[in-house]
């Protein structure tokens, strides 16, 4: 899987978190499952991906001098990061 792959499937599952819950205060230990892939893409199952997103949530936050301004803002629509 490339980074960018990667951070796609992360986003994904934090932005259902947040609109699930409304807030990204996630506990440190939580784990989500995410539905990815799409049935119109041929070749392209849709499966079930579990991840750490109290952990990536945290990591996120601590190394927000790596990101790209395009990552940091959609993180921040999704109220991840502060202005």
């Amino acid at each position: 899987m490339s980074r960018a792959e990667g951070w796609v499937m992360h986003y994904t599952t934090v932005h259902q978190y947040y609109q699930r819950e409304g807030h990204l205060t996630v506990p440190r230990k939580h784990v989500e499952t995410v539905l990815l892939g799409n049935d119109e893409d041929e070749g392209q199952e849709r499966r079930e991906v579990s991840l750490k997103l109290g952990a990536r949530v945290g990591d996120q936050r601590s190394r927000a001098a790596s990101l790209t301004p395009e990552r940091i803002e959609q993180l921040s629509r999704i109220g991840m990061r502060r202005a």
